[in-house]
C-alpha cells in the first residue's frame, strides 16, 4: 500500500495524517506478520530514529480504536496487530511465536449454523474468531 493510500484510510476515518501514522500504519502492513509494538518500533527506527515507543503505542491504540487494526493476543499473552480486516481465524505456533490467518467459509457457516441452532441464551453474537494454537511444520 502506498503513503497516499494510507493517507487516504487515516482520512477517511477522520484521523489527522501524519508522519508518524503512515510509518506506523505502514509498518504494520508491510511486516505482515502480526508484529508487537516493539517489532513495530524496531521496524520503524530505521528510518524514523525519533519515534518515541510511547508515540507507536498510543498510534497503534488509535489504530484498533478506528478499525484499521485489530488486536491479536497470543497464548503467552503479548499483543500483535493484524492489519486484515475481513473475517478470519489465526493459526498460531507457541514454539515459534508465528501467527498465520485462516480463512475457510465452509468453516465459518458450520459455526454460524451451529450457533444458530443451539443459540446462547441473553446473548448475540456479532463476530466468531478462532485462535487455533499447534505447530507449523518445516
Amino acid at each position: 500500500m502506498t503513503k497516499k493510500e494510507i493517507a487516504d484510510k487515516l482520512s477517511a476515518k477522520g484521523l489527522r495524517v501524519t508522519p508518524q501514522r503512515i510509518a506506523i500504519f505502514g509498518a504494520v502492513l508491510k511486516m505482515n506478520n502480526h508484529p508487537t509494538a516493539e517489532k513495530v518500533c524496531e521496524y520503524i527506527k530505521k528510518n524514523h530514529p525519533n519515534i518515541s515507543v510511547g508515540t507507536v503505542y498510543k498510534v497503534l491504540d488509535s489504530l484498533v480504536e478506528n478499525n484499521l487494526l485489530k488486536k491479536v493476543k497470543t497464548e503467552g499473552g503479548t499483543m500483535r496487530y493484524d492489519p486484515l480486516q475481513s473475517s478470519h481465524h489465526h493459526l498460531y505456533c507457541e514454539e515459534s511465536d508465528r501467527i498465520e490467518d485462516y480463512e475457510d467459509e465452509k468453516l465459518d457457516q458450520l459455526i454460524t449454523d451451529y450457533f444458530a441452532r443451539k443459540g446462547i441464551d441473553n446473548f448475540e453474537i456479532e463476530n466468531i474468531q478462532l485462535h487455533i494454537t499447534g505447530k507449523f511444520q518445516q
